[in-house]
C-alpha cells in the first residue's frame, strides 16, 4: 500500500508527521489521516512529499491508480453529508474491466442490429 511506503520512508528519514504536515500546509491530524489513507493525497502534495523524502515520486506511488466513489452515510459523514473513500486499484484490474466494457459494447451493438433487422421485417 502506498501509504505504508510513505510512512516507512518518512520514518527512515527521521521526519515527524508534524514536519510533513507543515510542508503540505496542513495540520498534523490531517497529515496523519493522509498517511493512513483516510484522506486523499493530491498530486502536488505527492510531489512535495517525494522532494522532502529525497526519492523519485514513483518510489512512493508506484504503478497504483487511484479512484474514488461517494455514498451517503447516515452515521459517518463530513460537512457535505457524504463520505469519500479512495482505494488503490491495480492496473491489471482496470485493464480487465476495460476489456469487459468493450465486450459489452460489442454485444450491445449486435443486439441493436438484430432489433433493427426485426423491425425491417415487419
Amino acid at each position: 500500500m502506498i501509504q505504508e511506503k510513505l510512512k516507512d520512508l518518512r520514518k527512515q528519514k527521521g521526519i515527524s508527521q508534524e514536519k510533513m504536515a507543515k510542508i503540505l500546509g496542513t495540520d498534523t491530524s490531517n497529515y496523519s489521516r493522509k498517511e493512513r489513507g483516510e484522506v486523499k493525497i493530491f498530486d502536488d502534495e505527492w510531489e512535495k512529499l517525494a522532494k522532502t523524502l529525497e526519492v523519485p515520486l514513483e518510489d512512493i506511488k508506484g504503478d497504483e491508480t487511484k479512484f474514488s466513489f461517494q455514498y451517503e452515510n447516515s452515521t459517518l459523514h463530513d460537512q457535505s453529508g457524504s463520505n469519500i473513500h479512495y482505494y488503490n486499484v491495480p492496473d491489471f484490474f482496470l485493464e480487465i474491466q476495460k476489456k469487459y466494457i468493450e465486450k459489452l459494447e460489442k454485444e450491445n451493438t449486435k443486439l441493436l442490429d438484430e432489433i433493427a433487422a426485426l423491425k425491417s421485417q415487419k
